[in-house]
């Protein structure tokens, strides 16, 4: 199915320099960056940046059970102690 997409200079510059060094055609290049995007969006659940920490989060143990509300306080701390040897 015929579609038109508008493209900037540049955007058209990076099509032209995919298309050569790929050896395929623009439509090739497109539908495979929009299948690509598709398979990100898909592997990420589409929840945005919590998705890419999402294996991160409450891994951490210990620590002050305050620090949320006293994180000025505690940085503050932090850069006039002396570094550890």
């Amino acid at each position: 199915m015929p579609t038109s997409v508008r493209l900037d200079r540049d955007t058209e510059a990076l099509l032209a320099r995919l298309t050569h060094s790929r050896k395929e055609t623009k439509s090739a290049v497109l539908r495979a960056a929009l299948l690509r995007l598709a398979d990100d969006d898909a592997g990420q659940g589409g929840e945005g940046p919590y998705a890419l920490i999402s294996d991160l989060v409450g891994i951490a143990r210990g620590g002050p059970q305050d620090l949320a509300r006293h994180h000025k306080q505690a940085f503050r701390e932090m850069l006039v102690r002396p570094p550890s040897p």
